[in-house]
Order: C-alpha cells, then sequence, then structure tokens
C-alpha cells in the first residue's frame, strides 16, 4: 500500500531518467495528471498520455542527459508544507520550479505568485 503516491510518481520518474529511459508509466490520479501538465508547461518532459489506470510520461533528453537532473519531495503526508504566495521558494536561483496545490489548482510557483495565492508546496524540481 503506497502511502505518498505523490513522492512515488517523482522516484519512478528519477528512476527512468537516471537509466535513460524513453517512457515512465505510472498509476493514474488527478493530482499526479495535474502535476504531469506542469512538467510538460515547463518543458521538463515531451508529453504524457491518459489511459483508464495509467500516465505515460514521455522523458525529455538534451544530448544523452536527461532534462530533469533533480526532484524533492517537500511536504510529506507525516509534515505538510504551507506557504503564502509572498513565501513561495526559488529553487536553484530560478533555474528550477516548484508545484503547490492552491485554492485555484496545481499551480507552479512562478503562476502562483502571479495570482498571489499560496498552498501546500508539494515538491521541487531542477
Amino acid at each position: 500500500m503506497l502511502t505518498d503516491p505523490i513522492a512515488d510518481m517523482l522516484t519512478r520518474i528519477r528512476n527512468a531518467s537516471t537509466v535513460l529511459h524513453a517512457k515512465v508509466s505510472i498509476p493514474k490520479s488527478k493530482m499526479k495528471q495535474a502535476i504531469a501538465a506542469i512538467l510538460k508547461q515547463e518543458g521538463y518532459v515531451d508529453d504524457f498520455e491518459v489511459d483508464d489506470t495509467a500516465i505515460t510520461i514521455n522523458l525529455k533528453y538534451d544530448h544523452g542527459k536527461s532534462v530533469i537532473s533533480g526532484l524533492k519531495r517537500i511536504s510529506t503526508p507525516g509534515r505538510r508544507v504551507y506557504v503564502n504566495s509572498r513565501e513561495i521558494p526559488r529553487i536553484q536561483n530560478g533555474l528550477g520550479i516548484c508545484i503547490l496545490s492552491t485554492s485555484h489548482g496545481v499551480l507552479d510557483g512562478q503562476t502562483a505568485t502571479e495570482q498571489k495565492v499560496g498552498g501546500e508546496l508539494l515538491c521541487a524540481i531542477w
């Protein structure tokens, strides 16, 4: 039984990109689908496809090296981390993104700052 499905998603992406797999498949949920959409929008993955039970993410590489160099789960089931719009961190001096779960949906840090909305800080990607 999984206690943290978002951490499982990030671990699957990290492991697949480390061994240079073209695709990675993860169990489907609305939260994971929203995170995959943000990863595609920000250019960290090529594309993603949604089936009845799974999300297939096509990983992106640049000269044989993964575009994603790091993933970190910030808010965990045992320790939730909430931030307001002024406390949203800059990841790797602006080279990475953070993903938040807000009242306006799942947003990246820059969009949440522009909309002046805070929420649960899910993860950081660089």
